[in-house]
């Protein structure tokens, strides 16, 4: 049961594709900023970025994480950038406390796989962030299972949020480049498995053919959708957003877990 004066939390994924995202007025930028004005006003923020692995199960613990410039070659305008939202060492004890072995890191901050999505959404920054990391020890199944551990949170008003991308192959990215054909079939099969609640199959995404392959080259951008699709429960429903593919090989599919 909720407790009393919160709202259970829906939970997001979001394709967040390139940091200029941060700073540019497209699509994205303005569809993450719609978001934030649709969902109930969160307590606190999980965020499961990919760009964030960890040897063993991290969460920041931090009062007041920095803003990682994760990146390189971009406008000295982004490098400026800061998202100086508050952490939240009582949600990293919670989060600690719900998946074993999690270590308390007072080191890290938020990256821009979690700050360029809720600079957008959020930019007064005035609602507490922490950022669990990537398990690297754990297999695509065991990140299924820590993210079905945080349910929990959903009743206690934090917003659980995935930021990767279902597509991503940056070798084979090109501004100029039309959509390859296989970045186009795994997206839309992953929309398809999605909606007909086949885990069994997103977890074991390497039984998904060549199309997965490479989509997937290294897998810490297709990992945090299976926290959120975790979370799912009966009653929920799935509305997707910002459905299209930049760069020939990144899928910014993103989508809504929430009470239909």
């Amino acid at each position: 049961m909720t407790p009393e004066g919160l709202t259970r939390m829906p939970v997001l994924f979001v394709g967040h594709g390139s940091p200029m995202n941060a700073v540019e007025d497209n699509e994205f930028s303005r569809a993450w900023t719609g978001i934030g004005k649709k969902l109930p006003r969160p307590k606190a923020i999980l965020c499961i970025s990919a760009h964030w692995e960890t040897e063993g199960a991290g969460v920041t613990a931090m009062e007041r994480p920095r803003t990682i410039h994760d990146f390189y070659g971009f406008p000295p305008e982004l490098f400026a950038q800061e998202y100086p939202a508050p952490g939240s060492p009582r949600l990293a004890r919670r989060v600690a406390a719900l998946v074993p072995g999690a270590r308390l890191d007072t080191e890290w901050g938020l990256d821009h796989g979690t700050w360029s999505v809720l600079k957008r959404m959020y930019p007064k920054a005035d609602i507490p962030v922490v950022q669990l990391g990537l398990d690297r020890f754990l297999d695509p199944e065991g990140h299924y299972r820590v993210g079905a551990r945080l349910a929990p949170l959903r009743e206690e008003g934090v917003l659980v949020l995935g930021s990767g991308n279902i597509v991503h192959n940056l070798m084979l990215a090109d501004p100029s480049a039309a959509l390859y054909d296989w970045a186009v079939k795994f997206d839309e099969r992953v929309g398809r498995l999605i909606e007909a609640q086949d885990t069994d199959a997103l977890v074991h995404y390497d039984g998904l053919g060549e199309p997965a392959r490479l989509a997937i080259p290294t897998n810490e951008h297709y990992l945090p959708m299976l926290y959120a699709l975790a979370l799912r429960t009966d009653g929920d429903r799935v509305r997707f957003f910002a459905e299209r593919i930049v760069f020939g090989s990144v899928s910014m599919r993103s989508f809504i877990i929430g009470p239909g």
